[in-house]
């Protein structure tokens, strides 16, 4: 899954962009959520990567929000993926916010 501004170039494997500019939000929130629940549903058999410029914000961002609909209550997700991924992981206020107030129609 590609967490970019721009449309990625063309990979030999199959891949998904999620259009999200740099220290921002998603562009298309359901879209985004969509990519996660695909993720999450291939990752029981194949490998998933997920990929932004610095691997830090928009890809912390994502984890946490992938670890919500995993069960994780979202007062704990930040604190997850910095303990687990790394401790710059989702970089801004908002990508904070966005994580603590994420709700998945997955876990609803």
């Amino acid at each position: 899954m590609y967490l970019l501004g721009k449309e990625p170039p063309t990979v030999e494997w199959d891949s998904r962009w999620v259009r999200w500019p740099d220290f921002r939000l998603p562009s298309d929130r359901p879209a985004f959520e969509q990519s996660l629940l695909e993720a999450l549903a291939r990752s029981g058999d194949e490998r998933v990567e997920f990929a932004c410029g610095g691997g830090r914000g928009r890809t912390g961002t994502a984890l946490a929000c992938l670890a919500i609909i995993d069960g994780l209550p979202s007062g704990e997700a930040v604190a997850f993926v910095r303990s687990r991924y790394s401790p710059q992981a989702v970089e801004t206020p908002w990508q904070r916010r966005f994580v603590e107030r994420f709700t998945s129609c997955a876990v609803e």
